[in-house]
């Protein structure tokens, strides 16, 4: 098995989305946080920045474009490492949020599993994303509908990294595919020729000015 620090660290040469910072110094930051995000006050208060970062006063659109950002992050150095040969543990895993930087995790001490469409399912979705979605739900309505179509959405944005690193493609795109399969991410859209067509709506549309929507959104006219 990869080691869990070296993949993750070859992860994060993909890009912004692919990096976990593992660190250990970084502990001694005490604006790090446990995710996922269990006070759904913290989680409130998060919402109504990410508004205010949009332009929006419509809060389900913040709440909706929040929890993409965040199945992105969690998605794309999972399945570069996957596609290495181990699934990082995300258990321990620590996030960090203010307006006007990106996403951030921190893990300690990687360790991991063999790589596995199931366990890489188990570790993001079971693990953070479940979670994540009760979290929410105490705060803001969004239809499960949508919350799984914005998982599978940033699931399938990390086949971009079988572009980015070739000798990963062999083995991350088939898992991207397998995750695919597995409920409630079958239902959330269809992977074909030309790439993810999802069944919902995140509502970025909604974002002012408006009118613009994803590439795989299912409002646009095929």
């Amino acid at each position: 098995m990869t080691d869990p620090t070296q993949a993750l660290q070859r992860a994060s040469t993909l890009g912004p989305y692919f990096g976990i910072t593992t660190d250990p110094n970084e502990e001694v930051d005490p604006t790090w946080r446990a995710l996922p995000e269990t006070d759904p006050d913290h989680l409130n208060t998060l919402i109504d920045q990410y508004a205010q970062r949009l332009g929006t006063d419509n809060r389900r659109v913040a709440a909706s474009i929040l929890f993409q950002g965040i199945a992105s992050r969690l998605w794309s150095p999972v399945v570069a490492s996957a596609a290495q040969g181990v699934v990082p543990d995300l258990s321990s895993l620590h996030w960090r949020w203010a307006p006007g930087a990106p996403i951030a995790l921190w893990l300690a001490t990687p360790t991991g599993w063999p790589a596995s469409p199931q366990k890489a399912f188990e570790t993001v979705m079971d693990i953070q994303l479940r979670p994540l979605r009760d979290t929410l739900h105490k705060v803001v309505k969004l239809a499960d509908g949508l919350i799984w179509g914005n998982a599978a959405s940033a699931l399938a944005g990390t086949l971009y990294a079988a572009r980015l690193a070739p000798d990963l493609a062999p083995k991350l795109t088939p898992l991207v595919q397998a995750l695919l399969t597995r409920p409630p991410l079958n239902t959330a859209g269809t992977l074909g020729p030309r790439g993810f067509t999802r069944r919902s709506c995140c509502l970025y549309y909604k974002v002012p000015p408006g009118g613009e929507m994803c590439g795989d959104c299912a409002l646009l006219d095929r």
